[in-house]
């Protein structure tokens, strides 16, 4: 049985069909439509009760929540993350959740605020600024991503991209691009390690065949360009 990723261009589930090329399993896509905001319908709720994006199919039931799925994913498949018994499986972990509720999670902050903070534009640029690192206090995204940076410094630049890897490198494509016109916050080649890591995903045959079905070009993660998909929409 083939996995049904739920999902549209340049959204979360990048992540999800990077793994799964990644891995060389059959899944199939079915789009869901922002542009005509399929994820809040009643249909796609049953899928995903959250109404977020995505969601896969497997023989177990649907999954939701991107870390959830890399993880059953690596278990299902003894790939992308250490196995439990392995000693280096509390490292994974530890760091997979960090970028899914700290890094991911503040993104999308950034991408949505008036879903956090309401309509005042005051709040809303308030918001931004704390989580770019303009007041210089607490787990800023600058500060995250400089962990981060250090983590991957230090792991074998020649090992296949695992779980971790693969969710860090999307999320630097849209540090890069959104929102729209207010990325300058950020500078890839201020963080060495993450640069290479952007660089070296991008050339895999998994990254490659992904770009080209979602329309995102030659260097989706380390240059990106807005996406251009055949088919629905990124925002």
């Amino acid at each position: 049985m083939s996995y049904v990723l739920h999902y549209a261009p340049d959204n979360a589930s990048l992540i999800v069909r990077l793994a799964l090329e990644e891995l060389g399993v059959p899944y199939v896509t079915r789009l869901v439509d922002r542009a005509a905001r399929a994820q809040e319908s009643a249909e796609y709720r049953r899928v995903n009760p959250a109404g977020l994006i995505p969601a896969l199919e497997t023989p177990d039931g649907t999954l939701f929540e991107t870390a959830a799925i890399l993880l059953w994913l690596a278990d299902r498949h003894g790939r992308l993350a250490p196995a439990s018994e392995d000693a280096g499986r509390g490292d994974v972990l530890k760091w997979l959740v960090f970028v899914s509720n700290t890094v991911h999670t503040g993104l999308r902050m950034t991408f949505y605020p008036e879903k956090y903070v309401g309509p005042d534009p005051q709040a809303q640029a308030a918001l931004l600024a704390t989580l770019r690192g303009v007041d210089g206090t607490g787990m800023t995204l600058p500060r995250a991503l400089a962990l981060l940076d250090g983590v991957i410094g230090g792991r074998d630049p020649d090992a296949p991209p695992d779980a971790l890897a693969i969710y860090v490198a999307v999320l630097l494509r849209w540090c890069a691009l959104y929102p729209h016109g207010d990325t300058g916050w950020f500078r890839l080649a201020a963080y060495p390690a993450l640069n290479a890591l952007a660089e070296r995903v991008e050339t895999r045959p998994s990254a490659q065949k992904a770009a080209l079905a979602e329309g995102l070009g030659p260097t989706p993660l380390s240059n990106p360009r807005p996406a251009q998909p055949p088919e629905g929409s990124a925002l």
